[in-house]
């Protein structure tokens, strides 16, 4: 972890318009101030995917004012924990930083219906990120 109390995780996918915002929303929702939050892709869409920010709302989180951001080094640096959700090898590896690769299908394109059980599976997998770097005392 870095120097803070507080760990840091970026969410990195593509666009940054569907998985890693779903995740960084439900990290935010389930960790508050525990955890510093950051998501960003490679190639970053115009806007959040209309059916992943109506999943979301289903589950209780806004995230319309979301907008998608380019991903660069510096968040990754500033970042204890780098999770990459089908980037590749577009992310930038440093040494002292954890990374972990959640396969998970693009919601790119898909309807709401397809959007719910991926939003589910980051809900599931981020809970349990929570559990781990970020415990309630």
């Amino acid at each position: 972890m870095s120097d803070t109390a507080t760990p840091s995780v970026l969410f990195v996918c593509v666009h940054n318009a569907g998985r890693s915002q779903m995740a960084a929303a439900f990290l935010t929702h389930f960790a508050g101030d525990r955890v510093q939050v950051r998501s960003a892709g490679s190639a970053p869409a115009d806007t959040v995917n209309p059916a992943v920010v109506e999943a979301m709302a289903e589950a209780g989180i806004d995230i319309t004012a979301e907008v998608p951001k380019v991903l660069t080094v510096e968040a990754v640096q500033a970042s204890d924990v780098v999770i990459t959700m089908g980037c590749g090898d577009t992310c930038p590896v440093f040494p002292g930083k954890r990374y972990l690769d959640w396969e998970l299908p693009d919601p790119a394109g898909q309807g709401v219906d397809a959007v719910r059980p991926i939003r589910d599976e980051i809900e599931k997998r981020v809970r349990g990120l929570v559990d781990e770097i970020a415990p309630v005392s």
